[in-house]
């Protein structure tokens, strides 16, 4: 790992509890199991049987400290260091909540909880207890935007101006996660401003280093629904569907011939039985569903402009239609500009008229890569473990207090999108 000034040796691994073991949950679970000097994984809240399986497995975690529900690791006296929590969206309030009172430090994923006031409390208990909750906007700790945001601070292109920043999702992304997925319905879960890009706004946020006064934001469901159904469409991809071969959201093609974003299915250990498995998923279970059929509400463009202290505007553009990934962005400065796509950054100095490009090292996650993150997660998983260790939130970039109020931005942008009108940013 990168070497910081900050850390010190850690005399014990800092003990944690994941409640829900799932993609996020490995990627921290993984950290962990690399560097078990620094992270010890006691104890385990999953329901489903395999992921609760393997997670023990790996981390070696005693039966007793086994759970399906998060409610259960509460009912015993705290036995660890720390709680992680990466249950799904609408299951992250109650536990963090529970959490603080029974004296846990806390990482917690993003989105930090699905309503603002849920937010609020969640700071205001983590401000009375005193105990550490750092959110995963991860994007903070990728060494891209680290070194983006150094480069302003020094004044490598002036006085900053604008910014353009875009998110890619990737069509089959979007289709996977928020037309099929666990995202696809926003009352369930979370609008997608936030549940996808409450990091973009972060990092706009954070880079830029002033406080957000207004937002404007549009965007809707325009392609994915039932009357863009094309003809000899069918319920299901497997269902016999004439225009299965050649529609670009195929199920059989994403999942089946290109065995792309298998991990949901919890497949068995044994390769050989991976195709049944997979059709036996797309038969059974919304991944196999006509894109055109489900009972999504995720809008599938959205453009927002923010304006922020001095002036300095940025525009932020989600994009489900693309055939790439990786966030793109634009910082325009008075004396200089940037230009990014996470693989490389170039500086421009107006004055000297040079251009410097940029390329990131990172040591990204193992079997997670092209995640869109930058190397960020570990690195966050890094701080968190020095902060715990040390009792010093200081050491993270990304604490409730300073995460929230990117969320804010989401949740007013949200309702400039639904209301058709602009609307002031109040901390």
């Amino acid at each position: 790992m990168p070497k910081n000034p900050l850390h010190k040796p850690v005399d014990k691994p800092v003990t944690a509890i994941t409640l829900g073991a799932g993609g996020r949950g490995n990627v921290y679970g993984n950290f962990a199991a690399k560097f078990p000097n620094l992270l010890d994984i006691v104890g385990v809240a999953e329901p489903i049987p395999i992921r609760n399986e393997r997670y023990a497995k790996l981390h070696q975690i005693a039966d007793a400290n086994r759970v399906d529900t998060w409610e259960r690791i509460f009912e015993r006296p705290k036995f660890a260091d720390a709680i992680i929590i990466t249950t799904p969206d609408n299951l992250h309030y109650a536990p963090c909540m529970k959490a603080l009172e029974m004296g846990y430090d806390v990482l917690l994923e993003k989105p930090i909880a699905p309503t603002e006031k849920e937010c609020r409390d969640i700071l205001a208990l983590a401000k009375k207890t005193g105990r550490i909750v750092a959110v995963c906007h991860v994007l903070r700790y990728a060494p891209y935007f680290v070194k983006m945001k150094e480069l302003i601070a020094q004044g490598a292109i002036g006085e900053v101006m604008s910014v353009q920043h875009m998110e890619p999702i990737e069509h089959t992304h979007m289709a996977h996660s928020y037309v099929r997925g666990n995202w696809h319905n926003s009352k369930q879960t979370t609008p997608i401003i936030l549940a996808k890009s409450c990091h973009d706004l972060d990092i706009i946020k954070w880079v830029i280093n002033k406080p957000a006064k207004q937002i404007v934001a549009m965007g809707d469901l325009k392609w994915f629904k039932k009357e863009n159904a094309p003809a000899g469409s069918t319920a299901r991809c497997t269902d016999g569907c004439t225009v299965e071969r050649t529609c670009p959201y195929s199920a059989i093609r994403s999942y089946y011939d290109k065995r792309q974003r298998t991990g949901v299915f919890d497949l068995p250990d044994d390769k050989t039985k991976h195709a049944e498995a997979i059709m036996e998923k797309l038969r059974t279970t919304n991944y196999g569903r006509c894109v055109y059929r489900m009972e999504n509400d995720q809008p599938d463009h959205y453009i927002t402009n923010i304006r922020f202290g001095d002036n300095v505007t940025a525009s932020f553009s989600m994009e489900a239609f693309t055939s790439y990934g990786g966030r793109r962005t634009r910082v325009m400065g008075s004396m200089g500009d940037m230009v990014g796509d996470m693989t490389e950054l170039v500086v421009t100095d107006f004055r000297t008229g040079k251009s410097n490009k940029l390329v990131p090292i990172a040591e990204d996650v193992e079997g997670y890569k092209n995640n869109g993150h930058g190397g960020g997660d570990w690195l966050l998983a890094h701080d968190f473990v020095q902060a715990v260790a040390q009792q010093n939130p200081k050491l993270l970039t990304s604490t409730i207090d300073e995460s929230i109020e990117s969320h804010i931005m989401g949740f007013m942008a949200e309702e400039s999108r639904k209301k058709n009108k602009v609307m002031d940013i109040n901390l």
